[in-house]
């Protein structure tokens, strides 16, 4: 198997830091855009580019791992390329993934100037997170820039397959902070009682990036389940 890592919107592969130390097999992957390459305009299209991607690397029996609109990818990924996959993680996700109207336009607001967006609106996401790790993380999101994560936002709130997730067959994980208030533990639980096949962890005190403020409790979820898949 291969653990696979898939960020959110408008990060990079940096922000698996914390799982990557533990997970040292993994691969971390940049989404193209993100920001070397051209950017995908739908998570389809991100899937997409993730079966060529697979192709490319070799990797068979992959445990695809996503965060928020990663999640987003992983689920459609489970829909249209099964083949590839042995199980999925969803962290923080959700079959559906509106995002609010002041979101976007306080990132358009921002696309003139990228400091202000640093100042604005990515430091304050990160502010849960210790400063050590927002320190070693913020220079590569930084360099990813605000119009991926509005290109990404703009995937997410088109996003709904609500009507399709009772498909997916595979081993499922949800993993979500109790404190997440961008796509609470509903969410989470929504996919458990629709999938076949799927159980939730809540990470307790956890938000949105409950991977990087809880990475010990993170990490034994994803562990424990990688154990029961492979048997």
């Amino acid at each position: 198997m291969k653990l696979v890592f898939i960020h959110g919107s408008g990060a990079c592969g940096d922000v698996w830091m914390l799982q990557k130390q533990h997970f040292t097999d993994a691969d971390t992957l940049d989404l193209p855009g993100h920001p070397q390459g051209e950017i995908c305009t739908s998570i389809e299209a991100y899937s997409d580019w993730l079966h060529g991607y697979f192709r490319e690397k070799g990797y068979t029996d992959v445990v695809l791992a996503g965060h928020s609109l990663g999640g987003g990818i992983a689920l459609t990924h489970a829909l249209k390329y099964p083949g590839d996959l042995k199980g999925i993680i969803l962290m923080g996700s959700g079959a559906r993934l509106r995002v609010l109207p002041l979101i976007f336009e306080v990132v358009e607001g921002k696309l003139g100037d990228t400091q202000a967006w640093i100042s604005e609106v990515l430091e304050p996401l990160h502010a849960t997170v210790d400063e050590k790790i927002r320190g070693a993380i913020m220079p590569r999101l930084a360099g990813v820039g605000p119009a991926a994560q509005l290109n990404d936002f703009r995937c997410c709130d088109k996003f709904d397959i609500m009507d399709k997730v009772g498909q997916i067959k595979l081993p499922a994980l949800c993993i979500v902070g109790d404190q997440d208030n961008m796509t609470p533990p509903k969410y989470s639980q929504y996919l458990a009682g629709k999938m076949p096949d799927c159980r939730v962890s809540i990470i307790e005190g956890g938000t949105h990036l409950a991977f990087l403020e809880k990475p010990a409790e993170v990490n034994r979820a994803i562990e424990s389940f990688i154990k029961q898949i492979a048997t």
